[in-house]
């Protein structure tokens, strides 16, 4: 006979999975942020002539279309916790950063924006390395 404890069956996460979980889910969840923004712009609701699509010089039409698409399926990928949403979020984080430190005299300088990327970048690094030393460790000791 069994004895039913109410507790998972299956192997638990550890703190670091738990970590990258919750991590993931914030980057998610700016990433959605990013992408109303971005369309926000596109429909013009904000009362700046820029701010309206057909008013747009063409290079910021390009970059405020295809990152109002990309940011919410990175935020669907990063959300689903699936392979590809740190790629997508990769695409746009690296769209952004050649926009602003690329081409300041075009998009502006947002040098808050790239920061922010890459300190995403770098706690993203060193949470998978952190995580691949962790199973590594683990299949050792079977």
């Amino acid at each position: 006979m069994t004895e039913i404890t109410g507790q998972p069956s299956g192997p638990r996460e550890s703190t670091l999975e738990i970590i990258m979980r919750v991590f993931l889910r914030m980057i998610a969840a700016y990433c959605l942020l990013f992408g109303f923004l971005y369309w926000v712009r596109l429909v013009g609701y904000y009362d700046d002539p820029l701010w309206r699509f057909d008013l747009m010089p063409g290079h910021w039409q390009v970059a405020s279309v295809s990152l109002a698409v990309f940011f919410p399926i990175a935020a669907i990928g990063l959300w689903g916790l699936t392979s590809w949403g740190p790629v997508i979020w990769f695409i746009c984080a690296a769209a952004e950063t050649i926009m602003y430190m690329g081409f300041p005299d075009l998009f502006g300088s947002r040098p808050q924006v790239v920061l922010s990327h890459g300190l995403v970048a770098l706690f993203y690094t060193v949470l998978r390395v952190l995580l691949h030393l962790q199973h590594r460790k683990a299949a050792e000791r079977i």
